[in-house]
């Protein structure tokens, strides 16, 4: 089968050099690619993965130890270290998919047999296939925490280690980890993303020319992809015996005083929390001068690594986008440094060799607006990222082309809101907002496995086992375990939900700033649910009807983004924002039927679009859906019409006031008091 080459790929230098990178340097620590969807970046990583030296392995080990040096741990082993021994293969590229279990990427040990048999036979995982290649995970932020949580250490140590009831089986697991993720679809958690060497953002090209030069590439390979590659083939091998090169004198590169004191200030200016960024940052620049050809880093080495190990690690808050202000970063080198660091033309070998090292084939050439070709990583300056609009202010403003009476409000500042849960135990994907039974958490209870055997529950399997002791000869201390009597355990932990925000959006919330405070909880409660890794879905409602403004997603930062921008202004359709809740919900339970929902409705219960029958009819729709009504009601005359909602809605009602975490305990407080 034919991969696309790599060095036909138009454009994306950054994703290029800092896969790359990671080929020189496996201490650089993997690559995260975040961007939109259809640019191209699985074609690119698997094309890298043709790029990469050949392994020399035993033969027969399942886990691809070097005969020069076997690991002495290897459960295959002990391995022969004579030369004969060992067979060529190409470097692995193994793809982790998202519904992967524990089992399947770190192996697992039977342990069926280990109860019943007294064997030890361990099944290796994906990690062990990848040894010496490629892990390519696609949509790493839709994986389990505790599955990234497993990779990601094994990426970092350089060894899998599986333990299960007593019984411990570890084999050496190094490879060069690349994830891929829309961010649309959720964020990684910050203690996920820091364990990510490198990061970049890559989004279609926007000019026509590039755009064109893609589809016409991709064209000729679909038809013919034989010639296509043969065209590309120079530079393909060009461009591999330059990182096999790089390689080799990556060791002796040295990292003098001056550019570790460049590195820590860079780290130091941008204000990223422990030192992890500092050796990212250390082991990129290195692999970097390796990679042009330096015995020495120099400044433009630190910069390029900072450009690529620092944007995912700055501080900032969870609903900012990463981003890594280029201007900042060269006023810190330049204070570190005394000099421009623009002034150090690095030159290495080849060139005019880019990171295909080689040229453009005839008829191929790159449109007007794009770096050529034959670009070096150096060479190429990125462009800036756009610049943040500024922050809101506490005073709504006119949304442009809208309509008279209508304003955009600002969010209030977020602040900690009080736990809200969904009653009853679930079966849902692991989190922290509701009780579940999952694979993880407290032992509650035992039961016959169903299926494979997961979590064996020792006690409870012995206690079935023993009753049968003397019907089966036992003769000696041991006690005879029969593949019936095993149980396995029952385990209590914390689900994620679907949050569904029902706002009300009409005039009368625009009243005394309410919308500010309005805004500044439902962000608060967004926050709550990035903290407890659920989905979210935003409904809005005013004028005459209701707007699905976010289908359910992981992304609650497009959850945030949708808030602030919502107008204000207009009637009150309550019992369409009802109706509509109802529909998402019931297409939600289709596609992932055991995530429960929660449903959250924001409004004063006024209703000046239709009448209170059409609300009490709508709300019988949500019967059995637990919901929670926050009460924006404000003023010295309240009518109650949010209390009466809940309670046709089953619902709990909190006033706004009391959402803050404390918030409604001190209300209470003070009704006792004053009665």
């Amino acid at each position: 089968m034919n991969t696309y080459p790599f060095t036909a790929v138009v454009g994306m230098d950054d994703l290029k050099l800092a896969l790359i990178l990671n080929a020189v340097s496996p201490r650089v620590g993997g690559v995260l690619v975040r961007g939109e969807k259809g640019t191209a970046k699985s074609t690119i990583v698997r094309a890298l993965a043709a790029l990469l030296p050949a392994v020399h392995v035993v033969r027969g080990c399942r886990f691809s130890c070097d005969p020069a040096a076997p690991d002495p741990g290897c459960p295959d082993g002990p391995h022969e270290t004579a030369a004969d021994s060992g067979q060529m293969r190409p470097a692995a590229l193994v793809e982790l998919p998202v519904g992967a279990s524990e089992d399947r990427l770190a192996g697992s040990l039977d342990l069926e047999r280990a109860l019943t048999e007294g064997v030890k036979a361990f099944e290796p995982g994906l990690l062990a296939a990848a040894h010496r290649g490629v892990l390519y995970v696609d949509e790493v932020n839709l994986l389990h925490d505790h599955l990234v949580d497993l990779l990601l250490d094994a990426a970092a140590l350089g060894t899998c280690y599986v333990e299960r009831e007593g019984v411990s089986v570890r084999h050496a697991a190094r490879f060069l980890l690349v994830g891929t993720m829309n961010p649309e679809e959720g964020e990684l958690r910050p203690q996920l993303l820091d364990r990510f060497g490198l990061t970049v953002e890559v989004r279609a090209p926007r000019d026509p020319e590039p755009r064109a030069e893609v589809v016409r590439r991709r064209l000729a390979f679909d038809a013919d992809p034989e010639t296509f590659v043969a065209r590309w083939q120079d530079a393909e091998h060009d461009l591999a015996a330059r990182i096999a090169d790089a390689r080799a004198r990556v060791a002796g590169v040295a990292l003098p005083d001056n550019a570790l004191r460049q590195i820590a200030a860079v780290c130091a200016g941008f204000e990223v929390d422990g030192l992890r960024a500092d050796l990212v940052t250390a082991n990129a620049a290195i692999a970097h001068a390796a990679w042009r050809g330096g015995e020495t880093v120099t400044a433009e080495d630190v910069r390029q690594a900072a450009r690529l190990a620092l944007p995912h690690r700055r501080r900032r808050n969870p609903f900012d986008a990463p981003g890594l202000d280029e201007s900042l970063l060269d006023d810190l080198l330049d204070q570190t440094t005394g000099e421009d660091p623009d002034d150090e033309p690095p030159a290495g070998p080849g060139g005019d060799g880019g990171p295909d090292g080689g040229g453009t084939p005839p008829g191929q050439g790159p449109g007007p607006e794009q770096a050529p070709e034959d670009a070096t990583p150096q060479d190429t300056v990125p462009p800036k990222p756009p610049r943040q609009p500024p922050a809101d202010t506490q005073e709504s403003r006119k949304p442009e082309g809208s309509a008279p009476g209508e304003s955009i409000a600002a969010a209030a500042e977020p602040y900690r809101v009080r736990p809200l849960r969904v009653p009853g135990i679930g079966e849902g994907a692991e989190g922290r907002r509701s009780r579940a039974r999952t694979g993880k958490g407290r032992i509650t209870a035992s039961r016959p496995p169903q299926g494979r055997l997961q979590s064996p529950h020792l006690l409870a399997t012995l206690r079935a086992a023993a009753p049968h002791q003397h019907e089966r000869g036992r003769t000696g201390t041991g006690l005879i375990v029969e593949p019936g009597d095993l149980r396995e355990a029952v385990r209590e932990g914390m689900e994620s939900n679907l949050v569904l925000f029902v706002v009300d959006a009409s005039g009368s919330m625009a009243a005394r700033k309410r919308m500010t405070e309005v805004k500044g909880a439902v962000l608060s409660l967004l926050l709550d649910a990035y903290q407890r890794r659920d989905k979210v879905g935003l409904i809005t409602f005013r004028g005459t009807t209701a707007t699905l403004a976010l289908p359910p997603t992981s992304s609650v930062e497009a959850g945030a983004a949708r808030l602030r921008e919502l107008p204000t202004g207009g009637r009150t359709p309550l019992a369409a924002a009802l109706l509509k809740a109802a529909d998402v919900l019931r297409i939600e339970r289709m596609r992932d039927p055991s995530r429960r929902p929660l449903l959250i409705v924001v409004t004063d219960g006024r209703t000046t679009s239709g009448t209170v029958h059409d609300v009490h009819r709508a709300a019988a729709h949500l019967t059995g859906t637990p919901a929670v009504v926050v009460d924006c009601e404000t003023g010295p005359i309240r009518l109650g019409l949010a209390t009466a909602l809940a309670t046709h809605l089953h619902a709990e009602s909190i006033p706004l006031a009391g959402l803050a975490a404390g918030g409604l305990a001190g209300m209470v407080r003070d009704r006792r008091r004053a009665a």
